[in-house]
């Protein structure tokens, strides 16, 4: 059997996942749903810890910061 060498970079099928997870997020956000878009945005970093999702999160999180403090401790 044959080793396969272990790769730290996603496939291209995390990629798309991420993605779609990162997209996802956005609708979510649009629709005010904070924590569904957080969950989603969490899914694609895990996925590709180089998505768009890293960026998104971190807006995310500054805004709720800013303007609802309670949103973490429901």
């Amino acid at each position: 059997m044959e080793r396969q060498p272990i790769s730290s970079a996603p496939s291209s099928e995390g990629k798309g996942e991420a993605q779609a997870y990162y997209l996802k997020g956005n609708e979510y956000r649009r629709q005010g749903n904070w924590q569904e878009a957080i969950n989603c945005y969490l899914e694609a970093i895990a996925l590709d810890p180089e998505s768009p999702a890293v960026h998104a999160k971190e807006m995310l999180d500054d805004i709720l910061n800013f303007y609802n403090k309670d949103m973490y401790n429901p």
